[in-house]
């Protein structure tokens, strides 16, 4: 699944995430919340999910993404993606 994220301030970004990834009710709304739910995603089917996000994107939920696609790709059967785009 291949979603873009179209903001780049941090809690909007945070927010357009969650909405994306269709986190459950339980999702607290920050950068500690975001990585637990980035690295989880058992509420999803198994898989590959994309994150299209603007390069100008907050650092540290660029931080927290990057952090979570590396330890999604080591284990796990529900990998994140993220790629930075001009757009």
């Amino acid at each position: 699944m291949k979603r873009h994220i179209l903001v780049s301030e941090k809690s909007a970004a945070i927010s357009a995430i969650a909405e994306a990834l269709d986190f459950p009710d339980w999702f607290g709304q920050n950068l500690d919340a975001l990585y637990d739910s980035l690295t989880d995603l058992s509420w999803l089917p198994e898989g590959e999910y994309v994150l299209v996000v603007p390069a100008n994107l907050d650092s540290a939920v660029a931080d927290v993404l990057r952090d979570a696609a590396k330890r999604t790709a080591e284990s796990g059967d529900r990998k994140l993606r993220v790629i930075r785009t001009e757009r």
